[in-house]
């Protein structure tokens, strides 16, 4: 496994994160654990959760099967950089009880406590922002994150789904505050079929050292040779993969991509984690897996290295919007 630094701190961590949500949902508690075993063994050191991860009446499942897999000991825990999300509403019935969702001082310090109770731990890692909260201040937000940083409840602080103004904006007001490190990091929607990231996000992220940490690397599924196991009576598109293909024009722009690494050898799925880590910025981006064999897929794309004459073929088939504001402006 190779490493990097997160964003401008002094963390390290894997290229590749290992995403949670489905563990609950659609992996049971067992194979979950060993998944996370398998990750561990892989040098994978950086989980990502959050606390809605579960779903319906079972949020909160996801954050309490890592719980029970850090309480096995073996130092899983000492050895797992662990971030998790607040924002989203934790009702069962998909009602929130005021102040029990979203970014107010409140809702942060009770959903961090949750958080810790259900992971089993006394401090977490990386705490993100799940999303924007329009009604609540940086100054309030930045005042909890404080005090729970001097309670040891969390070391660092990113964010995910933001604007590029609005990282620049929580940035800006944590410098004015003094003594706030700001936010580190950005989760956001970014693969080779969704570049809008590139003109904004990203570029905020790197003007404020922020790592780059991609959601949704193969747009569900879409870029893990979606038209390939159709043909081979695999896994059917779903949701937005089987979306996107309702439109001619995109499902042409799938069909060349698959051509294009079945001319080179390669698996779409393991191309599509490797171009995300040639990008400026990226950290690592989350895999998902459902199952180890999926695991055993991403871990490849760490190792595989992309030509030129195939990077420039994808920027062809998908070509990025380019810098802001050339990319509306003219």
């Amino acid at each position: 496994m190779k490493y990097t630094q997160l964003g401008r701190t002094g963390l390290k961590v894997s290229r590749l994160v290992l995403g949670t949500m489905n563990f609950g949902p659609q992996t049971e508690e067992t194979d979950s654990h060993a998944i996370m075993d398998a990750a561990l063994d892989a040098g994978i050191n950086f989980f990502d959760t959050a606390n809605v991860y579960g779903w319906g009446e079972n949020k909160g499942r996801t954050e309490s099967i890592i719980g029970n897999w850090f309480a096995k000991g073996g130092e899983r825990r000492e050895k797992v950089v662990i971030a998790t999300k607040v924002y989203g509403n934790m009702g069962a019935d998909g009602e929130a009880w005021p102040n029990h969702d979203k970014l107010s001082a409140v809702n942060i310090r009770r959903a961090v406590d949750a958080s810790l109770k259900r992971l089993r731990t006394d401090y977490i890692d990386l705490y993100q922002f799940h999303h924007v909260d329009r009604n609540t201040p940086f100054e309030e937000i930045w005042q909890a994150i404080d005090t729970l940083v001097q309670q040891g409840k969390i070391l660092y602080v990113g964010s995910s789904n933001f604007p590029g103004y609005k990282i620049a904006q929580a940035n800006e007001i944590a410098a004015r505050r003094g003594g706030t490190i700001g936010l580190v990091s950005e989760q956001c929607l970014y693969n080779l079929f969704e570049r809008r990231a590139e003109m904004e996000v990203i570029p905020a992220a790197q003007d404020y050292g922020l790592g780059v940490i991609p959601w949704s690397p193969l747009h569900g599924g879409l870029l893990g040779g979606v038209l390939k196991k159709q043909v081979e009576g695999g896994r059917r598109a779903s949701g937005r993969a089987a979306d996107t293909l309702g439109d001619p024009a995109a499902r042409a722009r799938i069909q060349s991509y698959e051509d294009l690494l079945d001319k080179h050898g390669l698996e779409p799925g393991e191309v599509a984690l490797a171009w995300l880590l040639t990008r400026p910025g990226v950290t690592g981006p989350i895999v998902g897996p459902r199952t180890a064999g999926q695991l055993e897929s991403a871990l490849r794309a760490v190792e595989l290295e992309l030509s030129e004459e195939l990077l420039s073929g994808l920027d062809e088939i998908f070509p990025g919007p380019g810098p802001s504001p050339e990319a509306f402006a003219w």
